[in-house]
């Protein structure tokens, strides 16, 4: 199954907006009958974010389950600024906000919300006295905010448009006394590395994110509720959101059960390895960078005219980024490529790094040669080279004939050539009189296709294209 991409965000959201699209009509049937979900969220350190090449996050893992329990593809518009995202799903640019959105009156007004998907609280994110690892627990509530009538003339800082603003105005009047709101556009997270730098004293958050963020940021305490629990969830449009939101229903009931669902929600709110991730070179969120070879990437990839992010895809498809990996059948480095490949170009390829990406780029145009006045579209093209790169070119050009013989277009790869590439595994076709290299088991190389352009959608979702002009010429 593809999985084309995935986001989430924290709660933030203007409720006197207003958003409401009746005339946009599409439900589960519609969705089915697609294929494809499309999720809009956004990302952080808990929901969706890359780390050493591979998309990871709660919501992003959630959003995948559900859609391979339906059977069909995801895919995600990113998208931090809630109120864009409302307008995503009521336009019908997205079928559902697969955000944690804090559950509220307002909120019900213009989206029609799933079951919960996890509970939390809002809490108090404040910096701890510099001597604070050498205090009891009694002495360091002393010099914190533990009551939340001492909240009065406090100045705290959150998100604008957030839950947290609402939820801090109504305790400002629980307590009959003044909290100085500040209201900024910077994300959740943002603020709490503010508040531990000592750029601001408070922030409000949810208690699952502050969780995460304690974990590398222990000058920070996050024990002062200022909420009680609250609903997260996501959300589907009103005017139809019937079967897709009793689908939802029905599996986040069964799913919230399992101990897979225990096992994600561990993995992301309750592992100290977060702040190893969060720390880490490769934490793409922070530092920009797939993997410890991006510049070399990046400047092969200019030599083949590739969008540095699709080349960064392909390689973690083949190698994950070990440069001395070696297949069973010999293919070797970052690039997994033949020894007789090499020699071909009068490469070593086990030489160095350097030397297997000089021989994986000169494959790759020697493909592009092939393909470049088969196939006139880019985005097909690529698709072409990439199975070809896996296959070799032999079997994709037997799939092409075969297409065309049997009344399909061979110069389109999904529900075409690729359908005809896994019927080479069949003595009926791989004997055809068009076929010059016999038998192929297909499967391989329709799904390497398919995964490595679905990463590659992550990659364009949070790292930054190096020359804009290979981005557009990428088709993004």
């Amino acid at each position: 199954m593809t999985i084309l991409a995935v986001i989430v965000s924290s709660c933030k959201h203007n409720p006197d907006s207003s958003h409401n699209n009746s005339s946009v009509s599409l439900d589960i049937d519609s969705i089915m009958k697609r294929g494809k979900l499309v999720a809009v969220t956004d990302f952080n350190s808990t929901n969706y974010f890359l780390y050493k090449g591979e998309p990871m996050g709660f919501h992003y893992e959630l959003l995948r389950a559900f859609t391979e329990h339906l059977g069909i593809d995801l895919e995600i518009i990113t998208e931090n600024h809630l109120e864009h995202a409302f307008n995503f799903l009521n336009t019908g640019e997205a079928d559902l906000i697969a955000i944690g959105l804090t559950i509220s009156s307002s909120r019900k007004k213009e989206i029609s919300f799933t079951k919960p998907i996890l509970e939390t609280r809002q809490v108090l994110v404040q910096r701890k006295p510099r001597s604070w690892r050498s205090m009891t627990e009694e002495s360091l509530g002393r010099h914190l905010v533990r009551n939340q009538l001492d909240l009065a003339g406090k100045t705290v800082y959150v998100q604008e448009r957030s839950i947290h603003f609402d939820r801090l105005q109504t305790l400002a009047d629980e307590i009959g006394d003044t909290i100085n709101i500040i209201a900024v556009p910077y994300e959740t997270e943002d603020l709490i590395k503010n508040v531990a730098k000592g750029e601001i004293d408070y922030t409000v958050c949810d208690e699952n994110i502050a969780m995460v963020n304690a974990t590398y940021y222990p000058e920070i305490d996050i024990n002062t509720p200022v909420s009680f629990p609250r609903n997260i969830a996501w959300g589907v449009r009103k005017n139809n959101s019937g079967k897709l939101l009793n689908e939802l229903n029905s599996w986040i009931d069964s799913y919230r059960k399992t101990s897979s669902y225990a096992l994600l929600y561990a993995k992301y709110f309750r592992n100290s390895r977060s702040n190893t991730i969060v720390k880490s070179d490769y934490y793409s969120l922070i530092t920009g960078k797939i993997s410890r070879w991006d510049d070399l990437i990046k400047n092969t990839s200019e030599d083949i005219g590739w969008d540095w992010r699709l080349l960064a895809s392909l390689i973690c498809q083949e190698s994950r980024f070990d440069p001395d990996v070696e297949s069973w059948a010999g293919a070797y480095g970052l690039m997994q490529i033949m020894p007789k490949t090499g020699e071909k170009f009068g490469i070593d390829i086990t030489s160095s790094p350097f030397n297997n990406m000089k021989a994986g780029a000169l494959y790759i145009e020697s493909l592009q040669s092939i393909f470049k006045d088969k196939i006139p579209d880019e985005n097909e093209r690529m698709k072409f080279i990439l199975a070809s790169y896996n296959a070799g070119p032999g079997h994709v050009l037997d799939a092409m004939k075969l297409t065309g013989k049997n009344g399909m277009d061979p110069r389109k790869w999904d529900g075409n050539v690729a359908v005809w590439l896994l019927k080479k595994s069949e003595p009926a076709y791989y004997n055809d009189t068009v076929v010059k290299n016999g038998y192929f088991r297909g499967i391989e190389s329709v799904n390497f296709v398919t995964e490595i352009l679905d990463r590659y959608e992550h990659y364009k979702n949070m790292i930054p294209v190096a020359d804009r002009h290979l981005a557009q010429t990428q088709g993004k």
